[in-house]
């Protein structure tokens, strides 16, 4: 089973700029990889997917700031964010894409966007 663990969050300011990491325990290179995040009191969302091969898509709320690429040969995940919100605040997961992959979820990582 393929482990998968979140860093890099912080308390950033708006309009600031934060990198996310999602270290893998395995090879992931075969698999369309995501982030999702979850604000307090809210569902855990969708923020942005990447295909195998690095096709993309992003959530409406942050298509055009925030950026997923991978490193397989890394076995990572990023998420790069930018010009970022206070709505922006949230527990970000990487997970597999794939629905019947995600058998577990990690601590996740904090992002706070606060001036």
């Amino acid at each position: 089973q393929v482990l998968l663990v979140e860093s890099g969050g912080a308390l950033v300011q708006p309009g600031g700029s934060l990198r996310l990491s999602c270290a893998a325990s395995g090879s992931i290179s075969v698999n369309a990889m995501a982030w999702y995040r979850q604000a307090p009191g809210k569902q855990r969302e969708l923020v942005a997917r990447i295909s195998p091969g690095g096709t993309t898509n992003y959530a409406d709320s942050v298509k055009g700031r925030f950026i997923i690429s991978r490193d397989n040969t890394k076995n990572r995940v990023y998420l790069q964010m930018n010009t970022v919100k206070p709505e922006d605040t949230a527990v970000y997961y990487c997970n597999f894409a794939i629905l019947a992959l995600q058998f577990r979820w990690g601590q996740g990582t904090q992002v706070t966007v606060s001036s």
